[in-house]
């Protein structure tokens, strides 16, 4: 059977899909090789998944570490590589050696992907690989300012979902197709995306934002970001998940937890939860990721925290634990 007349993953993807997936694979499969930047999000994923199944042992997803990546996220890139079978290197670098990235203007992406790509490159050549791919997708360039995607352009990364004309939806589907673990996780960007455009992106600042939304996450919250306005944390919730966020118990308690962690004052976004609010034409949510959405909901027991019944009461001891 020809290359062309493999199925892509499981055979349940549509045939305009299915087609534009091989299509794809396919001139993945022309290269010698492949690093694949690698986030560990959904469009990465699939990418890594089609390299994969192109190239074999020949097709690379590399990670890199840095302190706008969340631990958590550097654990799921991890694990999703496991999943898919495909060799997984890291990198470390730091954008905070880039004084126009801490700086936080307009073009902070474009300064942050300027640099991951950079060492995304400087790997491929120490493996001997001449093609560097990212999982930008075919709904990406219409998403507004995205001045991340310049920094591709003139780097020359090759971008498959982009070439094939696979949109968002359609990435989700390939992803359930090869039985991908991410295939419905939401997109989220790094965590300088947290800090108003115009403040100074520090390691002080990311640190307490990872750390907060680490408790989020731990209580059980999917939809959400702290966001850092110089010492204040304004904390969004998803509009579904807001009824909760607004017990007088998540109030004590998230209040005490972030100030322990360095804040100076606690706030709740009454507007909830949404992409790209402290920057400019909502730009800072990439178009891969994945991020606290991913975690697992907690379980809810209906009681209020005095042990009666309540409609979405929240009991203070057992989801948020001083």
């Amino acid at each position: 059977m020809s290359r062309n007349a493999r199925t892509v993953g499981d055979g349940s993807l549509t045939p305009e899909t299915a087609a534009k997936a091989a299509k794809a694979r396919d001139a993945l499969g022309e290269r010698d090789g492949v690093l694949v930047a690698f986030s560990g999000g959904v469009d990465s994923a699939v990418v890594a998944a089609l390299a994969r199944d192109a190239l074999g042992d020949d097709a690379v997803a590399c990670t890199a570490r840095s302190e706008t990546l969340p631990a958590a996220e550097l654990d799921d890139a991890e694990r999703v590589a496991d999943e898919i079978g495909v060799r997984h290197e890291t990198v470390t670098f730091s954008e905070l050696d880039d004084p126009n990235f801490v700086a936080n203007d307009g073009d902070r992406c474009y300064h942050c992907r300027t640099m991951r790509l950079g060492r995304m490159y400087e790997t491929a050549r120490e493996l001997g690989i001449d093609t560097v791919c990212d999982g930008t997708n075919a709904d990406d360039p219409g998403e507004g300012h995205r001045p991340g995607l310049r920094a591709v352009e003139e780097l020359d990364v090759f971008s498959p979902l982009l070439d094939a004309g696979i949109a968002k939806e359609e990435v989700r589907a390939i992803a359930d197709a090869y039985d991908l673990s991410v295939a419905d996780k939401p997109s989220m960007a790094c965590l300088s995306s947290r800090i108003p455009t115009g403040l100074e992106v520090t390691e002080e600042r990311l640190t307490r934002v990872e750390k907060a939304e680490r408790v989020l996450r731990e209580w059980g919250f999917e939809g959400f970001r702290v966001r850092d306005h110089d010492g204040l944390a304004r904390v969004e919730i998803a509009p579904d998940e807001l009824e909760r966020a607004l017990d007088p118990a998540f109030a004590d308690a998230v209040h005490e937890h972030l100030t322990d962690l360095g804040f100076e004052y606690v706030t709740l976004d009454m507007a909830g939860y949404r992409t790209g609010s402290v920057s400019p034409g909502g730009e800072g949510e990439t178009a891969d990721g994945g991020g606290p959405s991913d975690a697992d909901r907690a379980s809810e027991d209906g009681e209020s925290s005095n042990g009666e019944s309540s409609d979405g009461g929240v009991d203070l001891g057992r989801q948020y634990p001083r």
